[in-house]
């Protein structure tokens, strides 16, 4: 395994972690645990999840997935070799069960930050992260941004950041991030606790693959300048970018088979940019998925990339590309393909 430190702060991480957003929908308890004895062995000390977990969203599963890691934790006594991210949900508006009302407000995140130590079985989070931002904006699934007019927001960014502080003073946090977020937020979120002297964002998770490389357009100089590293998410598009749907083996199981809502990874432009970066991967005797990793471990505003998978096989593969270094050859193909068919699936 390779490390990093967690951007300012002196905290070492593995630059794979493990994603957890299937365990309670897709995976059982057992495979869960089976997944984190794995990863630990092979080196992977950074655990990612969030109370809103196990995707798709289901009020009779929320919360199952910090659950299971709570009983792995108690069970093997590994919390002290975990560095553990999770994140809180946000505004009502992005869960459709409503795991309650008031979005980042002071009982809001009393209410999200207690319960997920309590599922957790531990004292303390590394890593809490804004699953979304508070206001409606150009995120998750949108490459321009629509201003609504009659939108009702307070910029609450101090207040949020104060809510935040009075964790990190208790313990019970040692470090904040966003997620799903764009450029002026991250700025302003800087911005805040630099002129405030309030705790500062060390990441951002956004998606970012092959297929959706828009992070790179206003925030990768974000986080290059101001250090704040990406944690990047479904770097495999759900799966798209693996071999699975070029030769149609265990397609039925895919989560972009069995959940229609995360269509935008079956555009026409997506399947046909993945075709040729298919073929550009076998040109060079790897699998898509080894290549579309390696891609973005290569990255110096990637901080740690999350990795997620349902079966052992596949997570086994997603970690041993940490093992691969792309040529300039084949990164200059790369961006060939992405010039002429740019983010076909933001």
């Amino acid at each position: 395994m390779k490390y990093t430190v967690l951007p300012n702060t002196d905290i070492k991480i593995s630059k794979i972690c493990l994603g957890t957003m299937t365990w309670g929908e897709q995976n059982t308890e057992a495979q869960g645990y089976e997944q984190m004895d794995y990863a630990l062995d092979a080196g992977i000390n950074f655990f990612d999840t969030a109370e809103l977990y196990p995707i798709p969203k289901n009020p009779k599963t929320q919360g199952a997935t910090e659950t299971y890691m709570g009983n792995w934790f108690k069970k093997t006594g590994n919390r002290d070799k975990i560095v553990l991210a999770s994140k809180i949900a946000g505004p009502p508006k992005f869960n459709p069960h409503q795991i309650r009302e008031g979005g980042f407000s002071r009982n809001s995140m009393e209410d999200a930050l207690h319960k997920s130590l309590e599922r957790l079985q531990t004292d303390y989070i590394d890593l809490y992260q804004l699953h979304w931002p508070d206001r409606s904006s150009n995120f998750f699934g949108k490459r321009g941004y629509r201003h609504e007019s009659d939108q009702q927001w307070e910029d609450t960014i101090r207040e949020t950041l104060e809510n935040l502080q009075r964790f990190v003073e208790q313990g019970k946090i040692r470090h904040i991030g966003l997620s799903n977020d764009v450029p002026w937020s991250v700025m302003r979120f800087i911005e805040e606790s630099k002129y405030q002297g309030l705790p500062r964002i060390v990441t951002v998770q956004n998606p970012y693959n092959l297929l959706n490389r828009t992070y790179e357009v206003g925030l990768a100089e974000i986080s290059i300048r101001e250090n704040v590293g990406l944690f990047p998410y479904s770097p495999l598009a759900f799966g798209r970018l693996t071999d699975k749907f070029i030769n149609g083996k265990d397609i039925n199981r895919a989560r972009i088979t069995l959940y229609p809502e995360m269509a935008r990874y079956n555009k026409e432009n997506a399947i046909k940019a993945t075709k040729q970066y298919y073929d550009l991967a076998k040109d060079h005797n790897m699998s898509l998925a080894t290549m579309s990793l390696a891609f973005i471990h290569q990255q110096a505003f990637v901080c740690s990339t999350i990795i997620g998978a349902t079966q052992m096989d596949q997570l086994k593969e997603n970690i041993a590309s940490i093992d691969v270094q792309l040529d300039a050859t084949v990164l200059d193909q790369i961006n060939k393909i992405h010039d002429a068919i740019p983010n076909p699936a933001p």
